[in-house]
């Protein structure tokens, strides 16, 4: 429990700095801050496998699964790689949802700050709910398996148009019942007074549709990293460590997503992979080095296909 509200502590406490100090000012994030950012925040990641190693090597974080130090540290990098590259088609929804509601880009910042406030909540309950259930019932676990099988089947068959409208949203339109809502933007404020009444602004409106989309996602990458492990702390700090690289990753990545035209392939190839693991993990039991090895080389195959496709368009 001590390791638990230490490990909360510290990401609140990186929070609190980052708005408080690193973005006081509203600004525009630059490729550059964000890609410094995106490599710190890859970096802390990997390195925190060092500190799984040795909390489990010391026996300072309970251990349900009897997993050695080193197996610990590798079931933790997969889930973070599996949630890290499911976070693409996050990026891309977000992206649309700042243009269709035109927040300027040194707003995004603080919108983004909150969502990942929020998305550690419902990570956190989300994670809780499917461990015990997944523990409590194992059959689940081929429900699970099935169900990531049928979204990497829907994402291989369904040809996004990409036109998706955030304002002809249920959670728009249901939102608007509840409260105003505005079209400027006031500054980085959520909420602005009209004619005596707190009427929410675009920021607001940006932040609860993040959140929702955030949940929708969650649906597809809380069973994956299941699948790798059912130990609620490897799966709960790899997917906090990915959603606070989310925010960087966005600025780094949001004008060149188009250039990863087969990263989509990637992503299907690992969500069938992982399903299938769990579908078959009574018959079949692979090394952890597989999966790490399958999912990294899935990544990076979508990559270099995407930036060679990318090459060989520019030269026509």
């Amino acid at each position: 429990m001590i390791v638990w509200i230490c490990f909360i502590c510290a990401i609140l406490l990186f929070l609190a700095l980052d708005l408080g100090i690193f973005n006081k000012t509203p600004h525009e994030i630059s490729s550059k801050e964000a890609g410094k950012w995106t490599g710190i925040w890859v970096s802390l990641s990997f390195l925190f496998s060092a500190v799984i190693y040795w909390l489990y090597q010391n026996n300072y974080v309970e251990n349900p699964d009897q997993l050695k130090p080193a197996m610990a540290s590798m079931k933790y990098i997969t889930g973070y790689l599996i949630e890290l590259s499911l976070s693409v088609d996050n990026i891309f929804v977000i992206a649309i949802i700042f243009s269709s509601f035109r927040i300027p880009k040194k707003y995004q910042h603080r919108v983004l700050f909150w969502g990942i406030i929020g998305a550690i909540i419902f990570r956190g309950i989300m994670i809780y709910f499917g461990v015990l259930i997944i523990n409590k019932f194992a059959w689940t676990a081929y429900l699970f398996g099935a169900f990531l099988i049928y979204t990497a089947i829907k994402m291989l068959f369904t040809k996004e148009d990409h036109e998706y409208n955030p304002q002809n949203s249920l959670i728009y339109k249901y939102l608007r019942k509840l409260t105003p809502i505005t079209t400027k933007i006031d500054g980085e404020h959520f909420f602005v007074k009209i004619e005596n009444i707190n009427t929410a602004t675009p920021l607001f409106v940006t932040l609860i549709l993040i959140e929702v989309m955030d949940v929708i996602f969650a649906l597809d990458s809380v069973p994956a990293i299941l699948a790798i492990t059912s130990d609620p702390f490897l799966v709960f700090s790899s997917n906090i460590f990915a959603i606070l690289g989310l925010r960087s990753m966005y600025f780094f990545l949001a004008n060149m997503l188009e250039k990863f035209s087969y990263l989509e392939y990637s992503l299907i190839a690992i969500l069938s992979f992982v399903g299938l693991k769990m579908i078959f993990h009574d018959f079949v039991n692979l090394p952890e080095w597989t999966s790490l090895s399958f999912i990294a080389l899935a990544l990076l195959s979508g990559i270099i296909a995407s930036i060679q496709k990318e090459k060989r368009s520019q030269k026509v």
